[in-house]
């Protein structure tokens, strides 16, 4: 499944304005009201109501972004594979059960053998997911089940 549409949401629009084949198709759930359109109609309807091409240009900018997303999550998965996996190798629970590390970026990305680069985006993904903080030169997981958690995810295949 690609995507979960809702009521006065659209697809198929890219068949119709580049007047190509079909590449997906749609499965209802649940009763629904379906309203078909050529090429030709829905350009009249543009050209008509300018609003309703604002509207499908706001939609597919944010169709966009979130593919935009999906795709660098993709990509950063090989970064935060070897940056957890350090983490997890440096993990020694104090007794509130708080993971801390003491660190600096140069250290964290010689320990997982990436560039500073690489680091540095791959921290931003964990503290995105919320299972790390960084307090001034100290990296802080509230939850190291869930980093733990994270690291099956980034396990090395084979």
């Amino acid at each position: 499944m690609v995507a979960q549409l809702g009521p006065g949401e659209f697809f198929g629009e890219m068949s119709v304005v580049l007047g190509e084949a079909r590449t997906a198709r749609a499965v209802a759930v649940g009763p629904t009201d379906l309203l078909e359109l050529d090429g030709e109609t829905l350009e009249s309807m543009c050209i008509e109501r300018p609003e309703i091409a604002i509207r499908m240009i706001q939609r597919l900018a944010h169709r966009l972004i979130a593919a935009e997303r999906r795709l660098a999550a993709l990509g950063l998965d090989d970064l935060v594979g070897p940056l957890v996996r350090y983490l997890a190798s440096q993990s020694r629970p104090e007794a509130d059960d708080e993971f801390r590390l003491r660190t600096s970026l140069r250290e964290l990305a010689e320990g997982c053998e990436l560039s500073m680069r690489e680091t540095h985006q791959a921290l931003h993904q964990l503290m995105d997911q919320k299972l790390i903080r960084l307090v001034e030169d100290e990296l802080i997981a509230s939850d190291p089940s869930a980093l733990s958690t994270a690291l099956s995810k980034f396990a090395p295949a084979g």
